[in-house]
């Protein structure tokens, strides 16, 4: 089996985990690829019996990875995003940040987690995406996302004007310091921190939420996720900052952006009977008294 680790930072503390994936994987006579950056972090640090592959992009691992490890946070999952892209090769995430609602296999599930994915104990959970379209192809190749669609205002001194049309029909003009569109599984990411629902995954679902919106009885919604949503931004400001997960380019206003889903999904790894409710009560700290 080829098993791809990825990851974009090293951490001391968690040496020996990192030592504690590769030594389980050579034990298990898997071959070893590992992202060009994290290698050049981890070639002093750890030991490899056989010496790894090198990738570094989405061409390299297309049709050779059968599984793909992230060592880190939800964060460094959305980065493998664009390597993993259409190739439908599962991910595991190993959680090495804080919250993990995606990275979700802890320090203590590590040993047994491998196993069951080397033992083909596991289940795929299906997670939609987003995709941008716009006049001037902003963002090339890589115009969709996991977790969110955003819209910045890029000064701190006036609002901006989002006006939004679902499926050609007027939705609102929304003032506020930006805008986000949501996949369900991005509903427990930023869309959660400016007020939104939480969403199941599956749900079929995306979310608007404004941030920050001078009208206060501005509130989410919530659409299906077969409509195309239409955008044109105004404000005081000659340019605003539009984004997919942590990628971001500027424009101007006669951009017109055309979100809608996209024509892939990507596959998570899930281990054992734990429900997408079981990572929210445990990373929400749901049902617990934390009085004393």
């Amino acid at each position: 089996m080829k098993i791809a680790l990825f990851s974009i930072q090293y951490y001391e503390k968690y040496k020996d985990t990192y030592q504690l994936v590769i030594d389980k994987l050579e034990k298990a006579k898997c071959e070893i690829w590992v992202n060009e950056l994290f290698y050049k972090l981890i070639i002093n640090k750890v030991k490899f019996l056989n010496e790894p592959t090198v990738y570094n992009s989405a061409k390299e691992v297309k049709r050779k990875i059968d599984m793909f490890f992230t060592l880190g946070g939800d964060g460094t999952i959305l980065d493998s995003i664009p390597i993993i892209r259409n190739s439908n090769i599962p991910i595991l995430g190993i959680n090495m940040g804080r919250l993990g609602f995606l990275s979700s296999v802890s320090h203590k599930e590590i040993d047994t987690a491998i196993n069951d994915v080397l033992n083909n104990n596991y289940i795929l959970d299906k997670r939609a995406l987003l995709s941008l379209k716009t006049d001037n192809n902003l963002f090339g190749e890589m115009n969709f996302a996991l977790n969110e669609f955003s819209i910045h205002k890029r000064d701190h001194l006036s609002m901006i004007v989002v006006h939004v049309y679902i499926d050609d029909k007027f939705l609102n003009s929304y003032w506020a310091d930006g805008l986000l569109i949501s996949t369900p599984t991005g509903s427990t990411a930023y869309a959660l921190a400016v007020g939104g629902p939480i969403v199941t995954p599956g749900s079929k679902n995306f979310i608007i939420s404004p941030i920050a919106p001078h009208n206060l009885t501005v509130r989410p919604v919530v659409i299906p996720d077969n409509s195309v949503i239409k955008l044109k931004i105004q404000g005081r400001s000659k340019s605003f900052l539009v984004g997919l997960d942590s990628r971001f380019e500027t424009i101007n206003s006669s951009i017109e952006l055309v979100v809608s889903k996209s024509n892939f999904s990507v596959s998570m790894i899930q281990i054992g009977n734990r429900s997408f409710f079981d990572t929210i009560r445990e990373k929400l700290n749901w049902g617990l008294d934390i009085r004393n």
